[in-house]
């Protein structure tokens, strides 16, 4: 890309607090607060396993200012779903960026089919937020599909007293014992969200290298708010919390409630909610908030909503996809 002095190039670390600048301009246009950090971004790009000259690309103006990123995810087996995200500068778009980008991320993800099974569909996915009209234009007109929606769900806990949680009979909860347990809670995550829509089996080795390298660079890991529900020494549910989300420091984060199977339909998914609720309210934070598939495969929405939470429109993301190859769907589609 060299048209009007346009360059695309990979990043490099030098680059990385003009970026997060830039994604944080994009988050002042759109929500009014500035939603990226820059040591959560440095977390990100120093990830194990993601490669800045394979995985990410900038767009520079002739005299250096980052007006566009995007990256591409495609670090595990099997290779069949690829994801990318990115922004372009709001005072940069409808000039050609964001196709260029796009351009890039569909070469990028082409590398990933001859690693992928040979039945396997793949297909490559983009995360867009509802209300960026032009980027949902722009994702349409490069051939994507719009499949899904992604929601925030918040609850203002001054408005809505905690309900103590009701654990089902022989279940406890404590917090994460750090450096015993942390390979284990990642395989009861994993074993909870298999029927996730879009879950993939592959193998935990990777995932535990990059989990292990956010709790011990990450600003938001915080293993008094890793919540285990067990049933005698087996994990059968986590509430893995952070102390807030990017742009909302008085919001405290759900980042994953899951329940394995054997033990739903019990309460215990809501008794950890009402648990999560409850040690936030105790550290003075004013509402909560989480994400989930707009049409989970569980019931996790519905049962948010009963919990009194709701969806803030302001942070709803289309899930755009393309298939890249004709195949096998390995992914979790129903349950």
């Amino acid at each position: 890309m060299s048209s009007n002095g346009y360059r695309l190039v990979a990043p490099q670390m030098a680059d990385l607090e003009a970026t997060v600048e830039m994604f944080n301009l994009c988050s002042l246009d759109s929500l009014s607060v500035q939603k990226f950090d820059l040591e959560d971004i440095r977390t990100e790009w120093n990830s194990p396993g993601l490669d800045m000259q394979r995985d990410q690309r900038l767009v520079k103006t002739a005299e250096g200012q980052v007006v566009g990123y995007y990256e591409v995810w495609d670090l595990n087996d099997p290779h069949t779903r690829i994801s990318c995200w990115g922004r372009v500068h709001p005072q940069y778009q409808d000039q050609g960026i964001g196709t260029a980008l796009l351009g890039w991320v569909k070469e990028r993800a082409a590398t990933a089919i001859p690693k992928a099974p040979p039945e396997a569909r793949v297909a490559l996915l983009g995360y867009v937020p509802s209300q960026f009209q032009s980027a949902r234009r722009l994702f349409e007109d490069e051939g994507f599909t719009a499949i899904r929606r992604n929601l925030r769900m918040v609850i203002d806990l001054e408005d809505h007293p905690v309900t103590p949680p009701q654990w089902p009979q022989g279940i406890t909860v404590r917090t994460m014992r750090v450096g015993q347990e942390e390979r284990a809670v990642l395989e009861a995550v994993n074993d909870a969200f298999r029927d996730h829509w879009g879950h993939v089996e592959h193998s935990l080795d990777q995932d535990f290298e990059r989990w292990m390298h956010f709790m011990k660079t990450s600003e938001y890991f915080d293993p008094q708010l890793w919540f285990l529900a067990l049933d005698g020494d087996q994990i059968v549910g986590t509430s893995l919390c952070y102390p807030h989300t990017d742009g909302y420091p008085e919001m405290g984060w759900v980042g994953s409630l899951g329940v394995q199977r054997a033990w739903r339909r019990r309460g215990l998914g809501k008794a950890l909610l009402h648990h999560s609720f409850e040690q936030f309210r105790q550290r003075g934070k004013r509402q909560v908030g989480l994400g989930v598939d707009g049409a989970s495969l569980t019931g996790a929405t519905d049962l948010y909503l009963k919990a009194g939470m709701r969806p803030d429109p302001q942070h709803e993301y289309t899930i755009y996809e393309m298939e890249m190859r004709p195949g096998v769907e390995l992914s979790t589609q129903s349950i």
